[in-house]
């Protein structure tokens, strides 16, 4: 079975420079970044509601009377953003890596911002799949109530819903119930977490104690943020948002991918050697006996575990 790699990826300023909104939504309403996100924030502090929700509410709200709040709208935003070097021909090269040295590469979003807003852009449709925040909608379309809201805590559910591949956001039974993690579709020793700011925190240090790699992503000359997540081992790396042929970020991740695969072949190995000796021993061998590549995901009981 060709082994997964798990691309993971935050969204706004480590895919694009700015907030989703300030490509399209913000100019429509006549809104500059400063003042739209104030007004969110008193909202949250004066209803004590979550940021999140907080915004979601606030974008339909001032949308009235300067921007028809559809989801075919939303969708139309995606269009407008702009993107770091190389983003748009990131996946096409980093899956032929992934092909060339024998593994599936998958792309995953994590995000704070608008589902609709993602999937209309340019990369929208290079994820297997995307989590963010969403609408429901009635039948013309507009919003009525939150669907799902991603804050920065909530964003670990979706790191084992990609490692167990159950990507259905209303399917919780399974997500919940025991698998046994040589049952798991991405192992956490497979995933590589793609984030720039402090709101990825826990996405990055949960992929890094279960054994996978974070990059924390930066503007030139704007490391302070990154490196503070590096020297408080809360980052495997630290790079320029620079997604463009030949980059640094295209170097590490390249790299990581080749050591998954070679980790994934040793451990096949291993376990065929351990099961082997296991045999000639004369006992039973149990389904995840040997299985060196569990080791940073097993159950402890001292953390939480899903």
């Amino acid at each position: 079975m060709i082994p997964k790699v798990a691309l993971i990826y935050d969204f706004d300023k480590t895919l694009c420079p700015g907030d989703m909104q300030e490509y399209g939504y913000l100019p429509a309403i006549g809104s500059g970044p400063d003042m739209f996100w104030k007004e969110c924030r008193d909202f949250a502090l004066k209803h004590s509601a979550d940021g999140i929700l907080s915004y979601m509410f606030m974008m339909i709200k001032r949308a009235e009377g300067h921007f028809d709040f559809t989801r075919r709208n939303l969708l139309d935003l995606g269009k407008n953003i702009e993107f770091y070097p190389g983003v748009e021909t990131w996946f096409s090269r980093i899956n032929a890596v992934g092909a060339d040295t024998g593994v599936d590469v998958e792309h995953y979003i994590i995000s704070s911002g608008l589902y609709e807003i993602i999937r209309g852009s340019a990369i929208g449709g290079e994820f297997k799949a995307i989590f963010a925040a969403s609408f429901c909608y009635d039948e013309a379309e507009r919003p009525y109530w939150p669907a799902t809201a991603v804050n920065y805590t909530s964003k670990t559910q979706y790191l084992f819903r990609i490692n167990k591949g159950i990507l259905d956001v209303t399917n919780d039974a399974d997500l919940n119930a025991y698998t046994p993690h040589y049952k798991r579709a991405v192992p956490f020793s497979n995933m590589i977490y793609i984030g720039d700011g402090m709101t990825d925190v826990p996405c990055m240090k949960m992929t890094k104690q279960r054994g996978g790699y974070s990059i924390a992503v930066h503007k030139p000359s704007e490391d302070l943020i990154a490196d503070g997540m590096l020297l408080h081992n809360r980052a495997d790396f630290s790079c320029v948002c620079d997604y463009s042929a030949g980059s640094e970020l295209e170097t590490v991740v390249s790299e990581l991918i080749r050591q998954i695969k070679a980790t994934n072949d040793l451990t096949i190995r291993h376990e065929s050697q351990f099961k082997e000796a296991y045999r000639r021993s004369g006992n039973d061998i149990p389904p995840d006996a040997g299985m060196r590549g569990g080791l940073p995901e097993t159950d402890s009981g001292e953390e939480f575990e899903y």
